[in-house]
């Protein structure tokens, strides 16, 4: 059998598992909903060897989307961690045998503290069988591995279940798209959300001339501001017009063209503005983007500047439209 025809049979061993195991969920999947959602306090996820590096990725996945949630080893639990369990909390335990020695060592203490226990095993009459309040099978006919020992099925079907306990729990709080961004405020969802204008503008040393300033003050203002704009304010300080690099080419092609000549004449009047720092940076985004400007001037009720916000200063803060 080439690579790729083993590989394909790897797919298809495990995606087989994925749908039989769909199949036959049950009450005590909604059981674990149930009592995961009825928490007080924090879902705690356990487990050795590949199944704790399921486990930890499922606390992960269970903190990120509305759980409280956390990995604890078991080795380190029998070592005094037992003590970051309390009463309120519930234990989620997985073990593909049921009668992995680590975490069976554990058991009688979380049933002597009364804490709820899910067992996610293959073998209902093991230890963790016996001992949990909720049982989820996640037994697979085969492992994808050729000898049939390497945990490969078996783990990705755990990961799934976890996935689907995280997702229906999302459904069943009602977590929704702000929620996400709250917990990920660095990812491109949180930046949509929750950056503002007033979070990336600049407030100083702006590029300001006012309405008698010449051409060439107004080059030398824009050299010095590196924004490639002025901003031309009239003689009560309202900002009026705006000269850009596009409106000093312009002005280069015409016949009169002159150094001395106010920028004003050859500026864009009354030029697009803002006047709400709490607007949504990406909101912004689509402004500038669809206005097809470089920069937007923010203003305040009385079109007086407070700042400007530049296309670069979006693009290098990573905000994407909505």
């Amino acid at each position: 059998m080439d690579l790729i025809s083993i590989a394909q049979e790897t797919f298809r061993i495990e995606a087989d598992a994925l749908l039989k195991a769909s199949e036959r969920l049950d009450h005590n999947f909604i059981d674990a909903i149930e009592l995961i959602f009825s928490t007080k306090g924090k879902l705690i996820i356990t487990g050795v060897g590949k199944s704790g590096l399921v486990g930890a990725k499922m606390a992960a996945t269970f903190a990120s989307t509305g759980t409280s949630s956390f990995f604890l080893h078991p080795t380190e639990a029998l070592h005094g961690d037992l003590g970051m369990i309390s009463k309120g909390d519930t234990l989620l335990a997985i073990s593909n045998s049921g009668e992995s020695e680590e975490l069976t060592k554990i058991l009688p203490h979380i049933k002597r503290f009364e804490i709820p226990l899910i067992g996610l095993t293959s073998n209902p009459v093991s230890s963790l069988g016996h001992y949990a309040d909720v049982f989820i099978d996640i037994s697979v006919e085969k492992e994808a591995c050729p000898l049939g020992v390497a945990p490969t099925t078996s783990t990705t079907l755990t990961m799934a279940i976890g996935d689907a306990l995280a997702v229906a729990l999302m459904q069943k709080r009602g977590f929704n798209h702000e929620d996400f961004a709250s917990f990920h405020p660095g990812g491109s969802l949180g930046k949509k959300l929750f950056i503002k204008i007033k979070d990336l503008m600049r407030t100083k040393n702006l590029p300001i001339i006012h309405q008698e300033t010449s051409l060439k003050e107004a080059i030398a203002v824009m050299n010095e501001g590196k924004l490639g704009t002025a901003l031309i304010l009239d003689n009560t300080e309202k900002l009026i017009a705006i000269l850009s690099d596009g409106d000093l080419r312009r002005a280069l092609m015409k016949e009169n063209f002159d150094l001395t000549t106010p920028a004003l004449h050859y500026a864009t009047k009354s030029p697009k503005t803002c006047n709400n720092i709490g607007f949504l940076a990406s909101e912004v985004l689509e402004m500038i983007e669809n206005a097809r400007i470089q920069l937007l001037p923010i203003v305040d009720q009385e079109q007086k500047i407070v700042g400007v916000l530049h296309i670069h200063d979006l693009i290098e803060a990573g905000i994407k439209r909505k």
